[in-house]
């Protein structure tokens, strides 16, 4: 009976997926949606996700055998795909210190988060979202629309729970202006 677990733990839908090329074809088109789809909408641009896409199947054919399973395989590429993105935001803030491009200020969060009520809407906060620095960015993309708790962003972006909060406090409080939020500053 043990065996017969083993076994049907290494016939998972991945395994069998990369048996064959038929096999694979109808994994990959069945998955690739919706991991373009998770992550398109973190970053806005199309081409950015397609080439984080291919970075996750990438990575999931290279770590197949951590896949056991217990879970539908494509709520495993998007776990991987989150990687992916955090990996991404993290070379962007290495760019951005490296070309100093990046003020960092300690500012005071006000509260209230942002409803995302029609498509004009989402495309301002698109674009006030794009002003943030890449650590902010990531910090409020994972604990808003993904719903992290402030330690797992943390750990995701290689912080602290504190400078990570301290982060997050930032990209809110820059959010807000860019926004237009914000009554006026003094």
């Amino acid at each position: 009976m043990a065996t017969q677990v083993a076994a049907g733990r290494r016939d998972t839908e991945v395994s069998l997926a990369l048996a064959d090329d038929l096999a694979f074809r109808r994994w990959y088109d069945r998955a690739v949606p919706r991991v373009f789809s998770y992550l398109v909408s973190r970053v806005g641009d199309t081409g950015l996700a397609e080439e984080l896409t291919q970075q996750t199947f990438i990575a999931a054919i290279e770590q197949r055998d951590r896949f056991d399973g217990r879970s539908d395989s494509v709520t495993w590429l998007c776990a991987i795909a989150r990687h992916k993105l955090a990996d991404h935001f993290r070379r962007l803030e290495r760019e951005e210190r490296r070309q100093a491009r990046i003020t960092v200020r300690e500012l005071q969060l006000d509260g209230g988060d942002v409803e995302w009520r029609s498509a004009e809407d989402r495309a301002a906060i698109a674009a006030a979202l794009a002003t943030l620095p890449a650590a902010q960015r990531a910090a409020l993309t994972f604990v808003v629309l993904d719903g992290l708790p402030v330690a797992e962003v943390g750990t995701l972006l290689g912080k602290s729970a504190g400078a990570t909060q301290a982060l997050l406090n930032r990209a809110r409080q820059g959010f807000r202006r860019a926004y237009g939020l914000e009554a006026g500053d003094d």
